[in-house]
């Protein structure tokens, strides 16, 4: 997945696991930024429904300078409140409103903006506290009006923008059971080195649910200046964006039903562009890249210049990627794509480049609008608007991700190079947003499914 279970430590943690990070630009002068945790939520999860930690730090970080550091940091804090102590039950009634009393378990959370200056100490500022996220979706019964509950934990923001958290459908498209299968791609199986008959892809999170933080704020609050770009080639319209979860040092069990936690926060997981960490970084070196800024990230450039993946296509599909197998040079073009953003001169009219420093963030030009026909591989399918500028929830990534990997990106650096017919078709056979009802409005992620309503898989 794209980063729901990518290494070994976070895969136990789940409340603190950024599973994916979007950045868009949106109407009104305003960038959309979404990250989701707690992967792969059975929708029927009850009666112990899934939450946020309230002993987890929840952070959007925005560079605006290219030096893989944040110099605006959103920060979320959560609180669990139990109403009543004497039943075992979410809700004992219908919830019909963010503070029905028949709601038992419920969270609200504290938003915290934090600027980062050479001069002064960070600056903090406490946007809103108390802003309720709506329950988990049980069922007709229990969330009879589930869209009007997660309409009204929309919450204005000092300053500008909105807030949301809480939970939503999984946006995220792929078939994981297929390509973690000796990396099987069903529409190809046949060409497999193990081959079976072709087949459709299965998307893997069709029915799952993740627990998303959506901010929507003006980009003026996030450029060097406080300026509006507008001029796609200027050095200050590119965001470098990505999301982290930290808990504290240590952690102290007073009673087995009582925990302390203290210390200085330690960042357990992080994400920026998407499948970094689960496809290009070693398993062993996995958790400890989920620890590190992005600024570190120079010592994980070796995987992108030479990536696994692109090693195995040509042993796992014989004969199919021949002109992939003689490439033994670096990629110098996944090196941008991943770790610089690539320069002005490279594709007429586009870039994303934040400057030499190497770091993993998803990189967006807030001077290129949102496209009147978005296609979902982005970039690579004639779209500025999309991955890897930024990354949209309806970007086909797991694709763009393959086909970039397969070569198809390779001529932008090298034009003598002609990349292999299969490169151009590669694809993991879900083909861009299966089943997913999106929003046409803040928070943009679909409702989530109700246990009630999914069948047992």
């Amino acid at each position: 997945m794209s980063s729901h279970r990518e290494a070994p430590s976070i895969s136990k943690d789940p409340v603190a696991d950024n599973t994916d990070t979007y950045a868009f630009v949106t109407p009104d002068a305003t960038v959309t930024i979404i990250t989701n945790y707690v992967p792969a939520e059975v929708p029927a999860g009850g009666p112990n429904f899934y939450e946020f930690g309230d002993d987890v730090l929840y952070e959007i970080h925005i560079d605006n300078d290219g030096d893989g550091r944040p110099d605006v940091t959103y920060q979320f804090r959560f609180a669990t409140t139990i109403r009543n102590t004497d039943t075992f039950l979410y809700n004992t009634g219908p919830i019909t409103s963010l503070d029905s009393p028949t709601w038992n378990r419920r969270q609200t959370y504290s938003v915290t903006r934090v600027d980062e200056t050479q001069r002064e100490r960070a600056r903090t500022t406490l946007l809103a506290s108390g802003v309720p996220c709506p329950p988990c979706n049980i069922g007709p019964r229990s969330t009879p009006d589930y869209p009007a509950l997660a309409a009204a934990a929309v919450t204005s923001l000092t300053g500008g923008g909105w807030v949301f958290a809480g939970q939503r459908a999984d946006p995220f498209f792929v078939d994981l059971g297929s390509i973690f299968d000796l990396g099987t791609l069903r529409p190809f199986e046949s060409l497999h080195l193990i081959p079976m008959a072709n087949a459709s892809g299965v998307d893997t999170l069709k029915t799952s649910n993740v627990h998303t933080i959506a901010l929507r704020v003006p980009i003026a609050a996030l450029t060097r200046g406080g300026t509006v770009p507008t001029d796609p080639l200027g050095a200050g319209s590119v965001l470098g964006i990505w999301g982290s979860a930290s808990r504290q040092k240590a952690t102290v069990r007073t009673h087995p039903e009582s925990t302390h936690s203290a210390g200085p926060w330690v960042q357990v997981s992080r994400l920026g562009n998407p499948l970094f960490n689960e496809v290009i970084v070693p398993m062993a070196d996995k958790d400890r890249w989920n620890a590190l800024p992005p600024s570190a990230d120079a010592e994980f450039a070796k995987y992108v210049a030479q990536p696994e993946l692109a090693k195995l296509l040509p042993v796992l599909y014989p004969g199919v990627f021949p002109h992939l197998a003689g490439l033994t040079a670096d990629r110098a073009d996944l090196l941008a794509i991943l770790l610089t953003g690539i320069p002005p001169g490279i594709i007429p009219g586009f870039q994303n480049f934040t400057g030499s420093t190497q770091a993993d963030m998803l990189r967006l030009n807030v001077a290129i609008p949102p496209a009147a026909a978005p296609n979902r591989l982005g970039l690579v399918g004639g779209d500025p608007a999309g991955f890897p500028n930024g990354r949209r929830l309806t970007d086909d990534v797991v694709t763009i991700e393959l086909r970039a990997v397969a070569g198809v990106t390779y001529p932008l650096i090298d034009h003598g190079f002609v990349p292999d017919a299969a490169a151009g078709a590669i694809e993991d056979g879900t083909f861009g947003h299966p089943g997913r009802t999106l929003l046409n409005h803040f928070p943009y992620v679909g409702t989530p499914y109700s246990g009630y309503d999914v069948p047992a898989a």
